[in-house]
């Protein structure tokens, strides 16, 4: 087996000087394109860069070789819509609403969109791909093309499987986690199995998965750019590594599943995570019910029986990484044989982690994670040709939020008059001249966990879980409290250690003011719909 090489999940952002004058804009200025080249559920650890011992990720390791490197950049909450939501609009979650993937606030409905920035600044807008977003945050594309089916974008890929012959092997992947096919297909009613651990070899043909559809899209548009001399904005979003877990055979073949090995990458199995044993009791009332077969498609009792099917996820979960890696490979490839690379922004990042074995949890389990370094610790590289510093690695506290206020000071755009301010700050300065973010701490949160993020410590608050499960009392459990320099695997709680007394104040205290500075416009909202139920 392959060693890998580089990393798998980052934010990339390549910026570079246009040299044409670009038509359409609001002023003569030349603007560079940006690409945001996007995963979903992409554990950071999990590339070759990060000192993998088994994934292959050549293409992202590069990439990162060449750009600043952010190790300290998390997601403002570790589920899907909420985190892509504070990408797209730099605002915080309490201010947005988002408890979970549903519900709605006034405030999703007035909040600008990234896409919309760009196109009142002259861009032309594409999303390819995953896009995952509610109301107004998904508006200002010229140009959509999502996965799923959507009868108001321009294309999708269940439709564009459909018209290719190939419904049924892809209803066969996405029931491994639904139990039948897609929402729009043929197979839509189809009865499949679900697999276990949601993990099930395709048998798409390459080139026809969800993330070929993505690269195959932005391909055709960077080479349509590049015969003429209008700027572009794209978010190129995979739906992978995320569940269902449905590798091609080409990339599982180049993890060996068949043992657990050391993790010198030399054929002898894939590396045992080192907390898989963890005891169940340290883990949150959610994840304990899922480690407890609470849910039949992770049955994760099951695999503790069988550790082969914790090897196929784990290994499945790699290879759907290195599939990845390959198309961002063929994105970037596009790029440079157009002529477009120095004049283009390209960022790689994701919207949370997965466990990937880390805590013996499978996926993300999306209610009671909120505290864990797999989940909210999302890779973050950014590379400005000609001016960032190859390589660089960055340790400063930031988040995603931060990424909108990054890109407006590194094109100079013009923002229009906002209801809802920017709360994300600008990491023009860290990247470019060794600046700091001058933060003591950062603040990620859902319904049910707030993580107060600090260097070192790591306070994790359980919050009443208005909209969650009653059966499972998270005030109950209690908080949680890692001191990472000397526990990186978050195994051992020191929320009762009077060692850590005035180290847990001091995050409480910071917790305090984060609620005390960031209006709830939405939150409260959301509560008081709840409450009316």
């Amino acid at each position: 087996m392959q060693k890998a090489v580089i990393g798998l999940v980052s934010i990339i952002i390549w910026v570079g000087t246009a040299c044409t004058n670009r038509t359409g804009t609001e002023s003569s200025e030349s603007k560079p394109n940006v690409i945001i080249l996007f995963s979903d559920q992409h554990n950071k650890k999990v590339m070759g860069f990060e000192g993998h011992p088994d994934v292959i990720t050549p293409n992202l390791d590069q990439l990162a070789s060449e750009a600043v490197v952010f190790d300290r950049a998390y997601c403002t909450q570790g589920i899907c819509v909420p985190s892509r939501s504070s990408l797209m609009t730099g605002l915080t979650l309490r201010t947005m609403g988002f408890i979970n993937n549903s519900g709605h606030t006034s405030v999703m409905d007035d909040a600008v969109s990234m896409a919309s920035i760009f196109k009142k600044n002259g861009y032309k807008t594409y999303a390819f791909g995953k896009r995952h977003l509610r109301d107004a945050i998904d508006e200002g594309w010229d140009v959509k093309k999502g996965h799923s089916y959507n009868p108001d974008d321009d294309d999708n890929y269940v439709s564009w499987i459909e018209r290719n012959g190939y419904a049924r092997e892809f209803a066969e992947d996405w029931a491994a986690e639904f139990g039948k096919g897609p929402r729009g297909s043929s197979e839509f009613e189809s009865k499949i199995p679900t697999a276990d651990l949601g993990t099930r070899i395709s048998k798409l043909p390459e080139g026809f998965t969800m993330e070929a559809f993505t690269a195959m899209e932005t391909i055709k548009m960077i080479k349509a750019h590049a015969k003429n001399d209008s700027a572009f904005f794209c978010w190129a979003s995979f739906y992978r590594p995320h569940q269902p877990y449905n590798p091609l055979p080409k990339y599982m073949d180049m993890y060996d599943v068949s043992q657990w090995g050391d993790g010198t990458g030399s054929g002898s199995g894939i590396k045992k995570p080192a907390n898989f044993y963890e005891p169940t009791e340290n883990l949150p009332p959610q994840l304990q019910d899922q480690r407890n077969g609470g849910n039949k498609v992770w049955n994760m009792d099951k695999a503790f029986q069988d550790e082969q099917l914790w090897r196929n996820y784990i290994g499945g979960y790699y290879a759907l990484v290195t599939e990845i890696d390959h198309h961002v490979g063929e994105i970037l490839k596009a790029l440079d044989e157009s002529g477009l690379d120095n004049e283009t922004i390209v960022i790689y990042t994701s919207d949370h982690g997965d466990f990937v074995g880390n805590h013996g949890m499978v996926e993300k389990c999306a209610f009671g994670q909120n505290v864990y370094e797999d989940i909210l610790n999302v890779p973050l590289i950014i590379k400005y040709p000609g001016k960032t510093k190859n390589g660089k690695r960055i340790g400063e506290l930031v988040t995603l939020a931060d990424v909108l206020p990054t890109l407006i000071e590194l094109v100079n755009m013009e923002v229009p008059d906002l209801k809802y301010p920017i709360q994300g700050e600008s990491m023009v300065d860290v990247m470019l001249n060794n600046g700091s973010m001058n933060r003591e701490y950062i603040v990620s949160e859902s319904w049910s966990q707030a993580a107060v993020i600090t260097k070192d410590y790591k306070l994790g608050i359980m919050l009443d879980p208005t909209s969650a499960r009653k059966d499972l009392d998270y005030r109950d459990f209690g908080d949680m409290f890692f001191d990472r320099s000397k526990d990186p695997l978050e195994i051992e709680n020191g929320i009762d250690d009077p060692t850590y007394k005035d180290q847990i104040d001091l995050l409480m205290k910071y917790y305090d003011e984060y609620v005390q500075n960031t209006p709830a416009t939405g939150k409260d909202e959301m509560i008081e719909k709840l409450l009316e139920k």
